[in-house]
Parts: structure tokens; sequence; C-alpha cells
């Protein structure tokens, strides 16, 4: 099959490397390549103290170079949500990757089983997530054509059933209707299962490490009670899998969970900020930026470059990091090209004409998808140089 290639990064990005971040054009996608390492480690001594593998969220990032950089630290390998998104980690080298979503419509199949294929044929891993009876037959008969089709590579597929455990969204009910679907999987010679997929988004975002406990302790409960009616028919489950960047303590604590799917812990946008941490998760820190520019000012508000083109602002809108306390803003929306800036706390001070500020992004996953590069910068924001351009492999990959 035939893997997706991308645009050469052009020359005047890369003649930025080694030089001043005040060099960088506005708007600008950059990330503190300092602080995002510092959170990689913290993520990766978590994961060992814990005794759990951790597989991290590449849809957040969409960048091969980053998912290597992750598995270099401990990461056993990646999850994604698209099949485009698999293609595009495995034309980057990436050699363990997830799609924890269901994939139902034939085309995708067909394009899911010849990756499996071909990353078999590697010694590299490929696993899917299902939810119902006909998922299972397509994956199945798609990876059965490819393998009329790959002569002396019988490749098999790793399936993990997915519980709805409380985000309202995909995935069956925890109890006896996983128990069938399990019997369904292993009748097909081309699927393994695996294990439980069992994630809640809603938790994530709980303010209170006290709520979030409670949600999780929860879906412990039906998650268990399905794996033990599962094994009851003398089936093991390998594998539990799920947990994010708000409730990942939680998980790793329950002694079930063998893997976590922690992703937004390397970048940290601003509404992970607004939880309040639990002291048992690492210290993350912010390592994703946008660099904007004042393009206008005026007695009671200034005017940047960075509007929401700039930035997804479903989960709100961005932070503006105030190195000065006394010069704190307000970010509002301006519309498609264009920022309100307004004085906070007290502070009368608009930013001038030319000025560079940063803004802390609400979403750091869709903001991402919005650029075809990110901007390595080692040294911090104000004083730091360019190291690196790491180019967003999986930018678009919607299907």
């Amino acid at each position: 099959m035939k893997l997706p290639t991308k645009t050469p990064v052009s020359e005047t990005l890369l003649a930025l490397v080694g030089r001043s971040v005040n060099d960088i054009d506005t708007p600008a996608l950059v990330v503190d390549i300092d602080a995002m390492t510092r959170n990689i480690a913290r993520m990766a001594e978590f994961a060992r103290k814990h005794n759990v593998r951790w597989r991290p969220h590449a849809k957040m990032h969409k960048s091969s170079a980053l998912a290597r950089l992750q598995m270099q630290a401990g990461a056993i390998g990646v999850c994604v949500q698209k099949t485009s998104e698999a293609e595009a980690m495995v034309a980057g080298g990436v050699n363990d990757i997830y799609i924890s979503n269901e994939v139902i419509a034939p085309s995708k199949l067909a394009r899911v089983a010849a990756l499996a294929h071909m990353v078999s044929a590697e010694g590299c891993k490929l696993a899917i997530a299902v939810d119902s009876l006909e998922g299972v037959e397509r994956l199945a008969a798609a990876m059965s054509v490819a393998r009329s089709q790959h002569t002396g590579n019988s490749a098999v597929i790793d399936v993990f059933v997915e519980l709805d455990v409380g985000q309202g969204r995909c995935g069956l009910p925890p109890g006896p209707a996983a128990v069938a679907l399990v019997h369904e999987i292993r009748k097909h010679p081309a699927l393994r299962f695996a294990g439980l997929q069992a994630y809640h988004g809603k938790a994530q975002h709980l303010r209170t490490p006290k709520e979030r406990r409670d949600t999780i302790a929860v879906v412990v409960e039906d998650v268990l009670h399905t794996r033990k009616l599962i094994e009851t028919e003398g089936v093991p489950v390998e594998l539990i899998t799920g947990a994010g960047t708000g409730s990942m303590v939680c998980e790793a604590a329950s002694g079930l969970y063998g893997e976590l799917q922690a992703g937004s812990f390397m970048f940290m946008d601003a509404d992970y900020a607004a939880n309040e941490r639990d002291p048992a998760q690492p210290q993350f820190e912010h390592a994703l930026f946008v660099k904007t520019q004042v393009m206008s000012s005026h007695l009671t508000h200034a005017v940047c470059d960075a509007g929401h083109k700039s930035h997804a602002i479903d989960s709100g809108m961005p932070r503006v990091v105030a190195f000065d306390p006394d010069a704190e803003l307000d970010y509002s929306n301006g519309g498609d090209e264009h920022g309100i800036l307004r004085p906070a706390g007290g502070s009368q001070r608009v930013p001038s004409i030319g000025r560079f500020l940063w803004l802390i992004p609400g979403h750091c996953d869709p903001t991402v998808n919005l650029y075809d590069v990110m901007i390595g910068v080692t040294g911090g924001l104000k004083n730091g140089v360019v190291d690196k351009i790491i180019r967003v492999d999986a930018r678009g990959a919607a299907t």
C-alpha cells in the first residue's frame, strides 16, 4: 500500500533553526522543548512507578517525530483515532499503533487490513477497537481479503472490545454484551482478542480530584465485573487500557488497568490546567503556545493577529502568558484573524503595537491540527532559540 507523503518543510522555516524566538513570524505554533521533555520524563517515571504501560494518544500532537520521542522515553506505542492517523504514524517510523476507535466503512477497513499486513511483515504491531458484532464481521472480512492478497503473510490484528464507561459515545455497556462480542472475535483466525478499552473522556475534565476519583471508582467496578464475566467463560483478559491526563492517577492506582493512554500532559492546554491537581499526579508544565503580535492598540484594548483560525476555542479562549504579573491580559474572541486583549487583575496597561505575546490554547489537539508544523524552541519563550521544526504529519487526517 502507498503511505501518505507530506510537502517538504519550507527553506524559510528551516532557516529559523538556531535563531532567536523573536524571529518567529506570527501567528505560529511553538513548543517549549525543555518543558515538553520534562513532562515526558515525569510521565515515564509515573508509569514505571505504578508498573503500567504507557501508550500516549498521538491524535494530540499528530507528529511521528514526537511519537518516536515518547517511545524512546518508554512509551509502548501510541494511540490514534483515525485510519489516516495510523497511516501517517507508520509512514513516520512508528511501529506500535492502536486505533482506539471503531472503523466501519469497508474502504477504511481495507486500509486497516492492508496496514496490518504491512506492519506485520516488518515486525510491527497494529490494534483496533470494536463495539458491535457487525464491526467484528466487517473487520474479519477485510482481514480475510487482505490475507488472500498477501501470500506468505497471515497477519493477525489485535482487537479490543470497547466499553462505554460513562462517555456516552461508542462502546458496549459493561456486562454480558461484551462477553458475546469476545466470543465472536475469537471465531476469526485473523483477529485476536487483546483486552478491553475503557476510557472515560468526561472524567478528564471534572475539576476536583474527588470528583475524578469517585467517577473512576464506578468505572473500575464496571470493568472488573465485565472482566470476571469474560474470564468465567475461560477467556483471559490480558489488558485493560484507557485513562487520560485528568484521571490517570485513578486508573493507575486501581490495580486493574495495565495501560494508560494519557497524551495531553505533554503540552498541557488551558482547560487541563483548570483542573485542581491531584497530589498524586506529576506536576506537568505548559509546553504548547501560540506566538502572536499586537497589530492595533487603543485606550482600553489591543488586538493581536491570532484569531480562532490560530487556536481552537471549543474548550474556551486561550490564556495569555503573563511574564509580568502587573500586566495580565484577558483574551476574547475577535473573529477569524483577531484576538481582543484587555487588561486584567486591576492593571491598566494595554500592550503596544508590535509587542509579541504568547497564548496557551484552550484545547491542544484541535489547535495542533490547524498547523503544518510546530516550531520547537529551547531556552524559554523570552530568550530562547529555535531548535527544530516539528512536522504535523497527521494534520487533516480525518478519515
